[in-house]
């Protein structure tokens, strides 16, 4: 029973690095390819050095994404990828309709989830661990 709930827990952590690490490469190639857009709307809202701010956290949601998708030194995105989430919650989505919300809560809860947990067996990191 021990082995098959492992196997359940890997599988699990797997399916929400996939779905979090497209969801993060997505959006991290829009802010890249329209970086000057994402830099006015950082300036509109009132991060500070916005065309610096919109370059890092292009990079970081792309590149992030990407190595959460393979489980790749993930513990670093994991961490980033949340801080953004706290960030776009705080400065652009509180306050107003929870819909509005829901997405960038569940990004933030699930990085942080994955940044306790790890990302399980079917991962790079895992690889890299068992050599």
């Amino acid at each position: 029973m021990t082995q098959l709930s492992s196997r359940n827990s890997d599988f699990a952590l797997l399916l929400l690095r996939v779905g979090v690490g497209v969801i993060f490469i997505i959006a991290g190639w829009g802010k890249l390819t329209g970086i000057e857009g994402t830099q006015q709307f950082f300036g509109n809202i009132g991060i500070p050095l916005p065309a610096i701010m919109a370059w890092v956290v292009a990079i970081v949601e792309f590149f992030g994404g990407i190595l959460v998708l393979f489980g790749a030194y993930a513990k670093i995105p994991y961490l980033l990828l949340a801080i953004t989430m706290a960030v776009a919650l705080f400065t652009t989505k509180l306050g107003g309709e929870f819909s509005a919300a829901r997405l960038d809560m569940m990004l933030l809860l699930t990085t942080l989830a994955l940044f306790f947990l790890g990302s399980g067996a079917y991962s790079v990191d895992h690889k890299i661990e068992n050599r």
